[in-house]
């Protein structure tokens, strides 16, 4: 869909929500890049780190920067979980406009700018961007673009078009609301993403399925860029299998499936559709180029997180 161009917003207040568990070093990175933005002498703009239960020093590193940030702020969540750590930046930020990255991501100088001139030229209520990634080390031949959604990347586009869809969700690592939004549709789910080391996710394709049926637009950015580190052990078929496997799982025990005939809570039509993947997978070994093989084999693991997903919920 073809983007209109008028602008409608004036100067507003900006908070940078930062959720962070455990990479204070990398958070440093993180807000060296923020500190670094080239923003309008007017604008008014903070920085708020939310430590959802940090054991490293992820305080004083905040702290340490404070002392010549005064606009960088400090919050903790006790509760585990993304999800509800975004939703504690959204309920203590001051800004009219809330811009989320994370704390292995390094925004681009103008990324602030270029966000809120797209918000406001297309009259946008949220917004995502480009993600480009910063490989810890090359990454192996089989990990094709097809993949890089699994590790939060987004090079696909670098236009701007209207977000229509769910699955052409922004991802956390760049994404933006106008204030309203949270008050029209609510917050994060809680019951979806990642929590401590469990890989899970959702939570981000859940938020704009509610944007877009509340009749909310949103859209994507292609100038509104940041960098995002991915370290040499998400690079592993391993790291994708588990990433995939509770994920799947997260989203079986929060998400409703049809079928009153079941086996365990699985509905019987999962069984054939799971042994047609795990044939596919098997053939795709012997017939198809590494990329091809290896993503029928997540296939085969987003069947097996999304039964123990229903397995699990039986009894609620």
């Amino acid at each position: 869909m073809p983007l209109s161009d008028q602008g409608w917003l004036t100067a507003m207040d900006v908070s940078i929500i930062v959720c962070t568990y455990n990479r204070a070093e990398s958070l440093r990175d993180t807000l060296s890049a923020l500190h670094a933005q080239k923003t309008s002498p007017s604008r008014e703009l903070e920085v708020v780190v939310v430590d959802n239960n940090s054991k490293d020093q992820t305080r004083a590193v905040v702290e340490e920067m404070q002392r010549v940030w005064p606009q960088l702020r400090y919050e903790f969540q006790g509760e585990q979980g993304l999800s509800h750590a975004r939703n504690h930046g959204i309920a203590v930020a001051h800004g009219n406009t809330l811009l989320f990255t994370d704390d292995d991501v390094l925004p681009e100088p103008d990324w602030v700018e270029v966000t809120l001139a797209g918000l406001e030229k297309y009259r946008a209520d949220s917004c995502g961007g480009y993600i480009a990634p910063i490989w810890e080390v090359p990454p192996p031949s089989w990990l094709t673009e097809r993949f890089y959604g699994f590790l939060a990347i987004r090079t696909d586009r670098s236009d701007d078009y209207v977000i229509t869809s769910p699955s052409q969700a922004p991802f956390g690592a760049n994404m933006a609301f106008r204030r309203e939004v949270f008050q029209k549709v609510g917050g994060f789910d809680t019951s979806r993403g990642r929590k401590g080391k469990v890989l899970a996710s959702g939570e981000d394709g859940e938020l704009f399925e509610r944007i877009l049926s509340a009749g909310l637009k949103a859209v994507f950015l292609g100038q509104s860029r940041v960098h995002h580190k991915v370290e040499s052990f998400r690079l592993t078929k391993r790291y994708f299998r588990r990433w995939r496997f509770q994920s799947s799982r997260n989203i079986a025990q929060n998400k409703k499936m049809v079928g009153e005939r079941r086996l365990l809570n699985i509905p019987l039509y999962v069984f054939p559709q799971f042994l047609r993947a795990v044939a596919r997978m098997l053939w795709g070994h012997v017939s198809q180029p590494r990329d091809e093989a290896f993503n029928r084999e997540m296939v085969v693991c987003h069947f097996l997180g999304l039964m123990q997903g229903l397995y699990r919920s039986r009894l609620s």
